[in-house]
């Protein structure tokens, strides 16, 4: 077992996710490169200048740091970064994990075996009892049901596990609550599941959140199950992390008639599990449960340099040149460089932190206007 983090090292690692430009894969590049987030946060302004910052970037202080704590804890949770020993070895182990988290309720069951839920938001009335059907099965095999409190199949699911034990992913903060219908269940399941987020107190969920909670969906759960859901869909966004994250993904099969059912039959179509009860989930993960995803170890950041070692000149520039307004896997970056990968990474980080680059699904990179 690792060793607790220090209270300095703990504070500079919210600072360092609540700082600019600092998403989870630059958070974990900079933990990646320095060790520890003292150092990485001290470091901030000279790799945004590095990377052609037209300003000193905003680094988020100390004291912002210890007020989200204590909001946090004034409204029931708790917050813990990575490398908290209460943190999620699901989530510890995603790539990247994400920074930092807020939980209100029992994190204990975010351990053990999970399986997620996911479904259509205006679910017909047969998705909405097969989901929750499924949920209660789940949950009398010991089974916690994870879902994203949205409205149709996600609430059937939490409704009918809220006893055995669920799950809800926010796309917002823990004092938010979104659908307002659900305020009544949302605070059900704080007292007697548990409600995760990535999001800081007060922030309203936003059209660009829900990807980032579709993917701790997928990344707290063995298996996701699909129940009604349209070609183009969260749902959708959802089994795709977990295939990405080596999760077991399973379909329930709906009318070709019914749009609500379009996405899960083409899950079907290309290779999904066709389920229709709990007993067809748990018979598919029983050899044994969770048998094509095995944990891997946290991450563990052992204490370096806290000096970032400048790119050559001559490097940098075909590292830029090798860049564009299209999305470009980091790989090609590499190649048509020529340069070593710490040297791309360190040079696409300091782009970053500069406001300069996009980071896009699949480990690929862009240019923003203007840079």
């Amino acid at each position: 077992m690792s060793s607790p983090l220090a209270p300095a090292e703990r504070l500079a690692r919210l600072c360092l996710a609540r700082s600019e430009n600092v998403g989870p894969v630059t958070f974990r590049d900079l933990l990646d490169h320095f060790g520890n987030a003292v150092a990485a946060l001290d470091a901030l302004p000279d790799l945004a200048a590095r990377g052609g910052a037209k300003r000193r970037m905003k680094v988020a202080p100390a004291a912002d740091a210890e007020a989200e704590i204590a909001t946090t804890r004034k409204i029931g949770g708790e917050l813990l970064v990575l490398g908290d020993d209460a943190f999620p070895a699901r989530l510890a182990t995603l790539d990247p994990p994400p920074p930092v988290i807020s939980v209100a309720g029992d994190i204990a069951l975010a351990s053990g075996k999970l399986v997620a839920i996911v479904g259509s938001r205006n679910a017909s009335a047969a998705g909405r009892r097969i989901a929750g059907e499924m949920a209660e099965a789940l949950g009398a095999e010991g089974i916690t049901v994870v879902s994203g409190l949205a409205r149709g199949i996600d609430t059937a699911a939490h409704r009918a596990s809220l006893r055995t034990g669920t799950v809800a992913i926010l796309a917002g903060g823990l004092d938010i609550v979104y659908p307002e219908e659900n305020r009544e269940l949302q605070n059900a399941i704080a007292a007697e599941g548990a409600l995760v987020t990535e999001m800081p107190p007060g922030t309203s969920p936003q059209a660009r959140h829900f990807p980032r909670r579709n993917r701790l969906i997928s990344g707290l759960s063995l298996a996701v199950v699909v129940v009604e859901a349209a070609l183009r869909s969260g749902s959708l966004i959802t089994a795709r992390f977990a295939l990405e994250q080596g999760r077991d993904v399973f379909a329930v099969p709906g009318s070709p008639l019914d749009p609500r059912a379009q996405g899960a039959n083409k899950l079907i179509k290309d290779g999904a599990p066709l389920v229709e009860n709990a007993a067809d989930v748990i018979a598919a993960l029983s050899e044994p449960f969770g048998h094509r995803f095995h944990e891997p170890e946290p991450p563990s950041y052992a204490p370096r340099s806290a000096v970032a070692p400048e790119t050559g000149a001559t490097v940098r520039k075909r590292i830029l040149a090798a860049l564009g307004p299209t999305p470009t896997p980091v790989d090609d970056i590499v190649r048509q460089s020529g340069a070593a990968v710490p040297e791309v990474r360190a040079v696409l980080l300091e782009l970053e932190l500069a406001g300069r680059l996009h980071r896009d699904p699949g480990d690929r990179v862009s240019l923003l206007p203007g840079s």
